[in-house]
């Protein structure tokens, strides 16, 4: 892709200001129309040291409301960050709908320079990148703009740029040892960047290599490209995927697993087996989280189930079990204003535990497939599409090294009603029966059929579902310590 740029282009200070004033001034205003139209617009400036990024970016801004953008400027990933999935850091920093967010760098150099300077692998590198084109796809499906530029400048033209810099005594700190030797080594550097280009041009996200010899050139190509980009998605409302695409898209290995009818719920154990097996599953798990924070093993616990199927009581026997300053519990509850402004997968990206570390989560990502599929607070292509974007979620966090347990805590409608109407009639635990359960359970037959589905098609061989029989409580709770201290002991 770098090759097929003209150098030559040159504008003069009157050909800029006449072909920029109109863009300038349309981009103001399709900010406003694009705030009105919850439209989330992602800008990112990647390109070669001293090729004007930071200069670019500063002109842009100028024509827009502060108030409905930010501006990140994106750095080495700290020690800290390190122990998280690669796109951690860079899920936490998309917009809500409606705001603009402008990346001086971002998730690119760790897949460009980060192969000469890293010593990072091409085959993670590819790993990476096919991460981002998921990434990248995921959302623009849900209506994000992602706008990509690369400035690019040759090696002489770099070098004199360097050499300007250093020449003046309050300008030669910015040109640094790393900078030098990017540009003493331009020609890998080149070969790096083109492959990332290359790879990561998607529909979804194309690239626009600017040439940046001339800054009033470039910077014309950018406003015309920004203000085309933005008219075009507020027109045609959302991305529509090209078929040609869909056999792009990772195929996962599914298991196999039964329907919820066939699910056999007499299994059950006596107070005293129950309390000897307890002591020796959780004696077990103790020892067990001390090895996986010293061999700095991520885990993450899923609990679905029915209304009543005692998840907090098996959350709370399993996690007696741990050290809490390694642990965390993250309850899900309806999402947010601020969540349901961005991706519905957002905040659970910023809840997974750093490496070492063990995450339950007391429902989950799935009530994207379930709830929200039901009480209609989402479209039947968003919920039908998630059944991927869930399994290429979790898929991140098997390439990142977690261990991934689901478990799905079933009992009958019978027992659910048992159940329920002891809490109603419990004044200790009435505060854990509420309408909403009531009228949940009138639609038992509907949610199983949506249980089934999200069952049968995100079971992966990487991140299969546990169900837990828990029409007998203490059963079910030694089954999930149990199956967590097989799947840490399989790993190590």
């Amino acid at each position: 892709m770098l090759n097929a740029i003209d150098f030559n282009r040159r504008m003069t200070d009157v050909e800029y200001r006449l072909e920029t004033r109109a863009s300038r001034d349309e981009l103001a205003n399709l900010q406003h129309r694009m705030k009105d139209a919850g439209l989330p617009v992602m800008v990112l400036f990647e390109g070669w040291d001293s090729s004007g990024k930071g200069s670019m970016i500063a002109n842009m801004i100028q024509t827009l409301d502060p108030r409905f953008f930010k501006v990140y400027t994106t750095t080495d990933p700290t020690p800290e960050e390190q122990r998280f999935p690669f796109l951690w850091r860079h899920w936490y920093r998309t917009p809500a709908r409606g705001k603009m967010a402008i990346f001086d760098e971002s998730w690119y150099p760790e897949v460009s320079r980060a192969r000469i300077e890293d010593g990072l692998s091409a085959e993670e590198a590819y790993s990476r990148m096919d991460s981002i084109n998921t990434f990248e796809r995921q959302l623009v499906q849900d209506g994000y703009l992602i706008i990509k530029f690369f400035l690019h400048i040759s090696a002489k033209e770099q070098a004199r740029r360097h050499n300007r810099l250093m020449s003046n005594k309050n300008t030669r700190w910015r040109v640094t040892e790393r900078d030098k030797f990017r540009n003493k080594h331009y020609k890998e550097y080149y070969r790096v960047y083109d492959e990332m280009l290359e790879k990561t041009n998607t529909v979804f996200a194309p690239w626009h290599v600017i040439s940046a010899m001339e800054r009033r050139s470039a910077m014309n190509d950018i406003y015309q490209i920004i203000v085309d980009s933005i008219r075009s998605a507020l027109e045609e409302k959302k991305m529509i995927v090209p078929s040609e695409y869909h056999s792009q898209v990772h195929t996962f290995h599914l298991v196999k697993q039964p329907k919820l009818e066939d699910v056999p719920l007499y299994r059950s154990l006596e107070d005293s087996a129950y309390r000897d097996m307890l002591r020796k599953e959780q004696k077990k798990l103790s020892k067990l989280h001390n090895v996986i924070y010293r061999e700095k093993i991520p885990v993450v616990i899923a609990y679905e189930g029915w209304d009543a199927a005692g998840k907090g009581g098996n959350i709370k026997r399993l996690t007696a079990a741990l050290d809490p300053r390694g642990y965390e519990v993250v309850p899900i509850a309806s999402p947010t204003p601020t969540e349901k402004a961005h991706h519905h997968l957002w905040r659970f990206w910023q809840n997974l535990p750093e490496s070492g570390h063990i995450t339950v989560f007391d429902r989950t990502w799935y009530g994207r497939v379930m709830v929200e599929r039901l009480e209609g607070f989402c479209t039947e292509e968003e919920w039908k599409r998630a059944y991927q974007e869930l399994n290429e979620f979790e898929y991140e966090l098997e390439k990142w090294g977690a261990i991934l347990i689901k478990f799905w805590l079933h009992i009958d409608s019978d027992e659910q009603l048992r159940r329920f109407t002891e809490r109603q009639n419990t004044p200790e635990k009435q505060w854990k029966i509420t309408d909403e359960d009531w009228r949940n359970r009138e639609k038992w037959d509907q949610y199983e059929v949506a249980v089934n589905d999200m069952i049968r098609l995100t079971s992966t061989e990487y991140a299969p579902w546990t169900i837990i029989e828990s029409q007998d409580k203490k059963f079910g709770r030694i089954k999930a310590i149990q199956t967590l201290n097989d799947a840490i002991e399989a790993r190590l």
